[in-house]
C-alpha cells in the first residue's frame, strides 16, 4: 500500500508541473534571497548601534534630569512672579515618571546624531553619488531647521504664553484663582511646543524634497498659495496651545518659510536651465567640429 501511495503521488506531482510550470521553479528563486538577508542583518546591526546609542544617552540623561529638567522650567519660573511659582505632583509616582519622559526626551536629541549617522548608513550604498550630493543639503539642513524651531518654541513662543496663561490669575466670584502647574502637564506642555515649532519649521525640506522628486512644482505652489496659507493657520491652531498668541508665532515663521522654499525653488530651476543651456551648447560645437 506505501508503495502504490507513492506511486500515485509521484504521478500527481508530474500532472501538476505539467500543468503549472512555474510551480516547481521556487528553488531558482533562492538566489536572490541572499541580497535580502544581507541587506535584512545589516538593518539589524544599524537598529543595535541606534538602541545602544539611545540606551546610553538615557542612562547619562537619567543622571541629570533634576537639571534637565530645571532647564525645561526655567520659562515658567521667569513667567511667575519673583519667588510664586510652585510645580506640584497630584500622584506618588507622577515626579518618578517625570524624569523618567525628561531623559528620554533629552537622550533623543543627545543620540540623534547617531541614530541618524546609521540611518544614512544603511541607506547611502543603495545612492548613487549624483544622489548623495543631492541628499546633503537637507540632511544638513534638518537638524539646523529643528533646533531653530525649537529655541524659537524656547525663547519666545513659551515665556510669552506663560505670561498670558498666568494673566488669569485673581479674583472670582469672590474667591482667588492660582495658578499650580502639574509637574506631567507641564512637561507635556513644553514637549509640545519644543516638537510642534521643530517639526513644523522642516515645511522647506519636504517642499524642496517635494520639488526635487517631481511631484509637485513652484507653479503648482504658488498657484496655491492661498489654501496653503489657510492650511498653515489651521496647522498652527491645531498643534499649539489654545491661544491666539502661540499659532500666530508659529503661523508667521511657516509662511516666511514658504516663501523662503519657492525662492530656493527658483534659483534651483535658473541653475538647472543654465545648466541644460551650456550641455546644449556644448553638444551644438561637438556636431559642428565633426
Amino acid at each position: 500500500l506505501h508503495t502504490a501511495y507513492r506511486r500515485q503521488r509521484q504521478m500527481c506531482i508530474r500532472d501538476s508541473a505539467r500543468v503549472h510550470p512555474m510551480a516547481f521553479k521556487i528553488k531558482d528563486l533562492d538566489d536572490t534571497q541572499a541580497p535580502l538577508l544581507e541587506h535584512l542583518v545589516e538593518l539589524r546591526k544599524r537598529l543595535v548601534r541606534a538602541a545602544l546609542a539611545l540606551g546610553v544617552a538615557f542612562a547619562v540623561c537619567m543622571y541629570f534630569a533634576d537639571d534637565i529638567f530645571g532647564i525645561l522650567v526655567h520659562p515658567l519660573t521667569e513667567a511667575f512672579p519673583q519667588g510664586q511659582g510652585r510645580l506640584i505632583f497630584t500622584k506618588l509616582y507622577e515626579a518618578f515618571f517625570v524624569e523618567i519622559k525628561v531623559a528620554l526626551f533629552a537622550a533623543f536629541f543627545v543620540s540623534f546624531p547617531i541614530i541618524a549617522n546609521q540611518l544614512w548608513a544603511f541607506i547611502a550604498p543603495g545612492l548613487y553619488a549624483r544622489e548623495k550630493r543631492a541628499f546633503l543639503p537637507f540632511l544638513l539642513a534638518t537638524p539646523v531647521l529643528f533646533i531653530m524651531g525649537a529655541s524659537l518654541a524656547y525663547f519666545v513662543v513659551m515665556p510669552t504664553a506663560f505670561k498670558w496663561f498666568l494673566g488669569f490669575e485673581g479674583n472670582a466670584g469672590g474667591l482667588q484663582q492660582q495658578a499650580l502647574p502639574a509637574m506631567g502637564d507641564y512637561l507635556d506642555l513644553v514637549m509640545r511646543f519644543i516638537l510642534a515649532f521643530g517639526i513644523s519649521f522642516l515645511l522647506p525640506v519636504l517642499l524642496l524634497l517635494l520639488n526635487r522628486a517631481g511631484i509637485v512644482s513652484r507653479q503648482d505652489l504658488t498657484k496655491a498659495r492661498r489654501y496653503i496659507i489657510v492650511g498653515v493657520f489651521a496647522l498652527s491652531a491645531i498643534i499649539t496651545p489654545p491661544d491666539v498668541i502661540s499659532q500666530l508665532l508659529l503661523a508667521a515663521p511657516l509662511i516666511v518659510l514658504f516663501e523662503g522654499s519657492l525662492v530656493l525653488m527658483r534659483i534651483t530651476e535658473r541653475k538647472a536651465e543654465k545648466r541644460r543651456t551650456q550641455e546644449e551648447e556644448t553638444e551644438a560645437q561637438s556636431s559642428a567640429a565633426e
